[in-house]
């Protein structure tokens, strides 16, 4: 229930501020709109407002809406008063002003939402190394476990969610990168991190482990936190709170050792020695079998509790002041929707998988789980598809919006509208090169309920 609410949360809000980028850039210049509708289909809801009497629609199908506007190519207008507000009879720059309004909108929004989170405080963990094994890049450049990273291409990295993004960025116009690092005794050392084991399919999952960068994971005992609900620890009788002492015989020092138990016994019964509060107990758990990387792990549906002190000692809190928090938000919504192009760029080439696509299988999936983390990691999580959104819009492609601007500035150059025959054409082929996305993002969707 959640991930549905939470995926229509995203589509409603995305939407509607998409739209009505479109509808208040449109009222500004003039011109007269006749609807403004989310979703497409059978309306829900109609409610005619304002001076101009405009429709506002909900309807059926939330996968889009539109901004009907008055244009003399969709039929004839009586009102002879109303000619010059017709979007047709509008300049260029003004038609240009309207149709950019909406991925700009989605871009003002990732910005504001940015601004919010960098305000409030984003929690992350340190970068700090754990083990790094030989023959890897890491051991190449001579970076140790307990190695805290510094910066990487000049750029800070405070948390490993800066680091990931740093590497994301570089792997794609760089074989290499500069890292610095204080060691254990806060020494300072500089080295240089080959990035050239990262393959093109290695985008869609976390390739740090490609280069030898594993999180430092602190010993901590294995006692159970949250409990999903309807999951094998729940029907195993595990509740929060417990600490588990050993599983088939063997005993169990700390929760990353449980987890390994757990994810080599797929669907294998497992007898389970647990303390809760002075007692014994003896529990029989069976893990379900989960589709990962190919193969198939167990999983229990359980998280670990962990000391706030632990926390305190590996955890970050990172936060601006609102005129710095603007101008990360600002640089983060620049350098995720360049990066966003630099990925398809990319996949064209066929120097990144198209398996990177997602459909509205796997939004939904990740609006559920932000949405359960927290409001901190859902508002992320809504800025990083606003971003994706708005960018999308602005391919050159006919029928999205940055098709109608590509066919504006060839009007600029030729000093007269693209011809009715052109735009046909064009939309013909927008919309094929539409639906093969479409096609290859439902794939994908499927593959990875499939194969985890």
């Amino acid at each position: 229930m959640l991930t549905i609410v939470a995926f229509l949360v995203t589509l409603s809000v995305l939407i509607a501020i998409h739209e009505y980028g479109h509808f208040q850039v449109a009222r500004w210049c003039g011109v007269k709109v006749l609807r403004f509708s989310i979703g497409f289909g059978k309306p829900l809801f109609r409610k005619s407002f304002g001076k101009d009497n405009t429709e506002f629609v909900v309807a059926a199908l939330p996968f889009g809406g539109y901004v009907k506007m008055l244009d003399e190519r969709e039929g004839e207008i009586d009102a002879k008063e109303d000619l010059s507000r017709a979007f047709n009879r509008q300049s260029v720059w003004r038609r240009i002003a309207i149709v950019s309004a909406g991925p700009a909108a989605n871009l003002l929004l990732a910005i504001f939402l940015y601004w919010i989170l960098f305000m409030h405080g984003v929690m992350g963990m340190k970068p700090i190394l754990g083990d790094v094994q030989s023959n890897t890049p890491a051991a190449q450049a001579s970076l140790k476990a307990g190695d805290l990273i510094q910066s990487l291409a000049g750029e800070s990295t405070k948390t490993w969610q800066d680091v990931r993004w740093v590497l994301l960025q570089e792997s794609l116009k760089s074989e290499s990168v500069a890292v610095e690092v204080l060691d254990q005794s806060g020494n300072p050392h500089a080295s240089v991190l080959s990035l050239t084991s990262i393959g093109r399919d290695d985008y869609e999952r976390d390739f740090l482990d490609k280069l030898g960068l594993k999180p430092y994971q602190p010993e901590v005992p294995a006692v159970i936190g949250d409990v999903v609900s309807g999951g094998a620890a729940e029907r195993s009788g595990l509740l929060s709170g417990d600490q588990v002492i050993s599983a088939d015989g063997e005993a169990v020092t700390n929760w990353e050792q449980f987890v390994t138990i757990i994810r080599n016994n797929p669907q294998n019964r497992i007898q389970l020695e647990v303390q809760r509060g002075q007692e014994l107990l003896a529990l029989h758990i069976t893990p379900e079998g989960v589709n990962e990387g190919g193969s198939k792990v167990g999983k229990i549906g359980a998280i670990n509790r962990v000391d706030e002190a632990v926390l305190e000692t590996y955890m970050t809190r990172v936060s601006y002041g609102p005129l710095e928090a603007l101008a990360k938000a600002g640089s983060k919504t620049w350098e995720t929707s360049v990066f966003s192009l630099k990925m398809l760029g990319s996949m064209i080439t066929g120097d990144v998988s198209w398996k990177g696509v997602s459909g509205p299988v796997t939004i939904a999936s990740y609006a559920g789980q932000s949405a359960h983390i927290g409001w901190k990691a859902f508002l992320g999580f809504l800025a990083l598809i606003s971003i994706s959104l708005g960018v999308l819009n602005l391919l050159p492609v006919p029928v999205l919006d940055g098709g109608h601007l590509m066919y504006y500035m060839v009007e600029i150059f030729k000093g007269s509208p693209v011809s009715e025959a052109v735009m046909e054409l064009g939309q013909r082929i927008g919309l094929f090169l539409l639906g093969l996305l479409m096609i290859v993002a439902f794939y994908n969707d499927i593959n990875r309920i499939f194969t985890g």
